[in-house]
């Protein structure tokens, strides 16, 4: 019995190390490359448990297929305006093509690297054609930060399918921005010009508006004064014109003018409900109470009576 056992566990073992030596496994975060006499023949990209010859013959070569998150702090990128910018960008990337990343790269280290290059290109030709307004601004409408990553990314996609390097760009990002002292100087410089400008600008539409207020009103003025003036002077010729008839009539018979401007003085005190209090002896009561003796006179009669009074 006891040689019966151990030779049932030789023969596992056997059958373990043969299975090692013949089989692999490749896990779901895995993708595999498999090579005989050191050239590529396999490329897997699906999980579960594949066949091959022993080495030396045929070789597997696992990478890792997650994703992964590569920061690149880069030197100082130019603007359009010429105002350079510090741009930490990330990108997430993985191994789509392993058999392409085993003859491009054949490594985690080296693919950064290659990726380094490339995120700098992009960098700078994106970068190189947005003025640092668009990046720094008071106004958050001119901002184009998305515009800009979204550039970024396209040239990055397209500069590493075209080096065939079996990686697969998923999203670029900028993380940080950075500027240097000289830069922030210079840049609030250039705003405090700016709002000086824009300060100007507005004062002087104020004083245009201003100016163009006071002379309407100016010229209201003129024309208001003018029209008052012009009916002043109407109601002063009416009034004149009025007056003249009083005079006419007082000079013909003074007591009978004197009595009708009495009357007409009567008819607006009385014109509206109203109380007054008047002694016995004012001549508008003499008025209500006795009509008064006038007789019409001749023409020459006041001149003879006045001749005979001077007699």
């Amino acid at each position: 019995m006891k040689s019966i056992a151990i030779t049932i566990f030789v023969a596992l073992i056997v059958i373990v190390m043969s299975l090692y030596l013949v089989s692999f496994q490749v896990r779901e975060i895995e993708c595999a490359l498999v090579t005989t006499f050191g050239k590529p023949t396999r490329n897997i990209s699906e999980p579960g448990w594949y066949f091959k010859w022993p080495a030396p013959i045929q070789r597997v070569h696992k990478f890792d297929s997650r994703m992964r998150v590569f920061e690149a702090d880069l030197g100082e990128t130019p603007t359009a305006g010429a105002v350079p910018i510090i741009v930490n960008t990330y990108v997430v990337w993985r191994i789509a093509q392993p058999l392409d990343f085993f003859n491009a790269v054949g490594n985690v280290d080296e693919a950064e690297r290659k990726l380094l290059s490339h995120i700098s290109s992009a960098q700078n030709t994106v970068i190189g054609q947005h003025a640092f307004g668009e990046f720094i601004n008071s106004d958050p409408a001119k901002i184009k930060f998305k515009e800009i990553e979204k550039e970024m990314f396209g040239e990055l996609q397209s500069s590493v399918a075209e080096a065939d390097y079996g990686i697969e760009i998923k999203t670029l990002g900028i993380k940080q921005l950075k500027v240097s002292e000289d830069t922030s100087k210079e840049v609030f410089k250039r705003m405090k010009a700016e709002r000086n400008r824009r300060t100007e600008t507005t004062i002087s539409q104020g004083k245009a508006e201003a100016k163009t207020i006071t002379d309407d009103a100016d010229s209201k003025k003129k024309e208001l004064l003018a029209a008052a003036d012009a009916r002043a002077k109407a109601i002063q010729a009416q009034g004149d014109a009025e007056a003249a008839k009083y005079y006419e009539m007082l000079q013909a018979d003074p007591e009978l003018a004197i009595f009708l401007r009495n009357i007409d003085a009567l008819k607006e005190i009385l014109k509206e409900r109203a109380t007054i209090i008047l002694t016995t002896d004012t001549d508008l009561i003499r008025y209500l109470r006795e009509m008064p003796q006038i007789k019409l006179s001749e023409p020459n009669e006041p001149e003879t009576q006045a001749s005979q009074s001077g007699q």
